[in-house]
């Protein structure tokens, strides 16, 4: 059989020039998109590469060996990072999750980690600084990062089937290398551990009422994300998403009764369910089946200074420019004032929108890659 290949636009080319106004702005802490949704959460992709292929995100059918990753120059250095995130923090941001690509690959990160925990909220507080890893390299990093100032981590898990595991990430990792390195995070104080698993029909959808049995009784918080169509490298089809209702109705159904819970906070991903016998939680991600948008409070800042305002964008913001422009570097108070805008004027609301009809513009107009700005 002919191997699939899928095109991909390369988002790093594509180049939105910012203007920065004359009159310039102070962050006051609350600013507000079109919808009326606050800025709490950033997301930051240190790096575009991973040492997984996982089917869903980074398929070799595309990222092969010959796949032009970004050189170390154009990413943003650990300063750069620091001082845009200062800035976001400026403007409401309580949360910043790292991500990837992996990124525990990018060299020295617990040295970003401990300048970001020295950034204080606008009340004050510590940062929630968080981060999401394959748990690759998290065994031998635990510790390091948890010194560093990390609070904890999220792993991404999708199956505990070995065999299953492996056709999903498609490097041939085990999944014990994955389990140590999330027993080893708890042990060190890298928690609450959660869990995301991706659960794709015909694929690992086997694996959720297994999963569910086994995170039941520990601290982690097992989650469940539907198979989203994020990119166009996964080849997303809508008929391969399980719904979350259906993921609870087979956990209820496999003898493990599930309680809904009130969110942590408003903007929370996952909705909540508690086993009824106290034994744990876990969640349900459903931005296919039940969209959350109007709740969103997440930019994402990719690997190379480009802010997006949705998962499903199909273009973003060059800070990057605004950062390295020429021998004169423009002023805190400038791109501050340029984030407020983007976000002022944002109005994104995807998954709220989603049709078959948008389905099929997308494979044309083609939305930026989850490996290239996290999920």
């Amino acid at each position: 059989m002919t191997e699939k290949f899928i095109p991909v636009v390369d988002h790093r080319q594509r180049n939105q020039a910012l203007a920065v106004p004359n009159v310039l702005e102070a962050p006051d802490g609350n600013l507000l998109d079109t919808l009326k949704r606050p800025l709490h959460d950033l997301r930051i992709s240190v790096t575009d590469r991973c040492n997984f292929r996982c089917v869903y995100c980074m398929p070799k059918s595309v990222f092969d060996k010959d796949y032009d990753f970004l050189p170390h120059s154009s990413l943003l250095s650990f300063e750069e990072i620091t001082r845009i995130a200062r800035l976001f923090v400026a403007h409401g941001v309580t949360k910043i999750r790292l991500t990837g690509g992996e990124p525990l690959l990018r060299k020295n990160i617990e040295k970003l980690i401990g300048m970001l925990s020295q950034i204080k909220t606008v009340d004050g507080k510590d940062l929630d600084l968080t981060l999401t890893t394959n748990a690759s390299l998290l065994a031998k990093k635990a510790q390091s990062l948890k010194d560093a100032g990390l609070t904890r981590v999220t792993v991404s898990l999708d199956s505990l089937d070995d065999a299953t595991f492996k056709q999903m990430n498609d490097v041939d990792f085990p999944v014990e290398e994955v389990l140590n390195g999330i027993a080893v995070a708890h042990q060190v104080g890298l928690g609450p551990i959660k869990v995301n698993m991706v659960v794709k029909r015909g694929l690992n959808d086997q694996e959720i009422v297994p999963m569910a049995r086994y995170f039941k009784d520990t601290p982690h918080i097992l989650r469940f994300i539907e198979y989203m169509d994020v990119g166009a490298s996964n080849g997303w089809k809508m008929d391969e998403v399980i719904p979350s209702a259906d993921v609870i109705s087979r956990i209820s159904a496999a003898g493990m009764e599930l309680q809904a819970v009130d969110a942590n906070y408003t903007g929370e991903t996952a909705a909540r369910w508690r086993y009824a016998d106290g034994s744990g939680e876990i969640g349900v991600i459903s931005s296919v089946t039940q969209a959350f948008c109007q709740d969103c409070t997440r930019a994402r800042l990719s690997t190379e200074g480009k802010l997006y305002t949705c998962l499903f964008a199909t273009g973003g913001h060059d800070l990057r420019s605004l950062l390295r422009s020429g021998d004169t570097l423009h002023s805190d108070q400038a791109i501050s004032t340029v984030i407020g805008q983007i976000w002022r004027t944002r109005g994104d609301r995807y998954s709220e929108l989603r049709t078959q009809q948008t389905i099929r513009l997308d494979r044309s107009t083609r939305k930026v890659e989850m490996s290239y700005i996290g999920g």
